[in-house]
């Protein structure tokens, strides 16, 4: 299990319109986020790993240069929830402990290692209150929604450290890059950038 922080890029136009329309940045998309993995090892340096990860933020905002027909901001809430589900593998840069005979082994105190993985992120971009229309000028109340699954790949580094034989303290950063198709409500934007940059920390265990 490991948890910490992620950095959403949210490039592209519909995070462009959005960061200029109402008062959040691109910043504001960036979470907190959980994660667990398995590792089976084939060999003395190398695993193949399974992962899944979870980050998702949600911001209350209001237009910039809009207030409604009493003078009031017009407000709304905007969230984007992504959870890339992967297969990787992780090399070792160093053998992971030594042999002692035939039946005993001693882990090494630290081990670093790089790794590439690829797989399916499924997202949510989800936006409700009230918005302006741009060619009546009228205030109105809406949900928008743009949900799908969508080709994902990462590259990360990161280091274990033993606290005994079967117990490791593990700190990771992770790039991920992902672009996906947005919905009917979101009609004429390009693909949706859902990359980011994780640090996380947490506990692993050896069996």
């Amino acid at each position: 299990m490991r948890g910490g922080f992620d950095h959403a890029f949210a490039s592209g136009d519909l995070f462009n319109f959005v960061t200029k329309q109402l008062t959040i940045s691109r910043s504001d998309f960036s979470s907190a986020t959980f994660g667990s993995s398995v590792a089976v090892r084939v060999s003395p340096v190398t695993d193949i790993v399974f992962d899944i990860s979870y980050a998702s933020v949600s911001r209350h905002s209001e237009f910039r240069d809009w207030v409604d027909q009493n003078n009031q901001p017009i407000q709304q809430t905007t969230s984007l929830r992504r959870v890339p589900i992967t297969l990787g593998v992780r090399h070792y840069l160093s053998a992971r402990g030594r042999a002692i005979g035939r039946f005993a082994w001693i882990p090494a105190a630290r081990d670093s290692y790089l790794g590439l993985g690829a797989g399916l992120m499924q997202y949510r971009f989800h936006q409700i209150g009230d918005f302006v229309d741009f060619q009546t000028l009228n205030v109105f109340p809406d949900e928008f929604e743009s949900k799908a699954w969508t080709p994902v790949l990462h590259a990360l580094a990161g280091v274990d450290l033993g606290l005994g034989r079967f117990l490791l303290i593990n700190g990771e950063a992770r790039y991920t890059w992902a672009r996906g198709p947005v919905g009917r409500d979101y009609v004429g934007f390009h693909r949706i950038d859902l990359s980011g940059l994780s640090l996380t920390a947490g506990l692993s265990f050896r069996l």
